[in-house]
């Protein structure tokens, strides 16, 4: 696990970025081609934004998506894949973006082709309640499904409404179609943008607890490439003590 600990929001989308490019431009050398798996949200923006602008070959690479709301409209501000389209497809020459429509028609299909061959980088959001795609807690470690419909807890909820997709808790979906923990493990690399001092909590439960479902993200401390970064904001609940413990334990870089 590597942790790298930025000034601002803006910094890590730089650094993550930075990062995530590299795996894909070696990916593309190696084999000809790359696989992606992209989360949404306002804590993802500035790495998405970062990421459009560096030199990566889009044309050799597919991408996924984690999570869509059921049964919810595309053109709704709150849809993933109207995120997506708006704010990364429609600004490269990407080879094949597969998103999720919220139908749970449309998981077996999402299902046969993410396991066509491996993700390469999977963008791993986590939330104010440590979800990871929308496995709220208690989330489902067992399950070897790739998608599943899952049930919105009131505060990813909450969540929402903060960010201002929504207006009230009323309005958001009770369900979306969500990747599963299990499918999430088999990206080859997973990189975790996480800024903001609403995320503190998340990262400090993820970063304290040993792994347990009801702190979905703490089962990414078991991956064998996971890269985690954050803002001073994201890491102000972890102490001092606490950092140089991990600085030992995991790779640690203050930028």
């Amino acid at each position: 696990m590597r942790i790298t600990v930025c000034k601002n929001s803006l910094q890590l989308g730089k650094a993550a970025a930075k990062f995530t490019a590299e795996k894909l431009k070696k990916c593309i050398e190696e084999k000809g081609c790359a696989r992606i798996v992209l989360s949404t949200g306002a804590s993802q923006m500035d790495t998405l934004r970062e990421l459009i602008g560096t030199d990566v070959d889009w044309s050799k690479i597919e991408m996924f998506h984690l999570d869509e709301y059921v049964d919810l409209e595309e053109n709704h501000k709150a849809s993933f894949r109207k995120y997506l389209k708006e704010r990364f497809i429609s600004k490269i020459n990407l080879k094949k973006a597969y998103l999720i429509d919220g139908k749970a028609e449309s998981i077996p299909y999402l299902s046969e082709e993410i396991r066509k061959s491996p993700i390469d980088v999977g963008l791993i959001g986590i939330g104010e309640n440590a979800h990871i795609a929308f496995n709220d807690p208690p989330a489902d470690f067992d399950t070897i499904e790739a998608y599943r419909i899952v049930n919105l807890t009131d505060r990813c909820k909450r969540q929402q409404v903060r960010e201002k997709w929504f207006n009230n808790v009323d309005e958001v979906p009770k369900q979306a179609v969500s990747m599963t923990v299990y499918q999430i493990l088999q990206c080859n690399t997973i990189v975790s943008s996480v800024p903001y001092v609403v995320k503190a909590e998340a990262v400090r439960d993820t970063l304290y607890h040993d792994i347990t479902n009801r702190v979905p993200a703490t089962i990414l401390k078991k991956h064998s490439d996971f890269n985690l970064f954050l803002d001073r904001k994201s890491v102000s609940l972890i102490d001092r003590d606490r950092i140089n413990a991990l600085g030992k334990e995991y790779s640690f870089t203050v930028l």
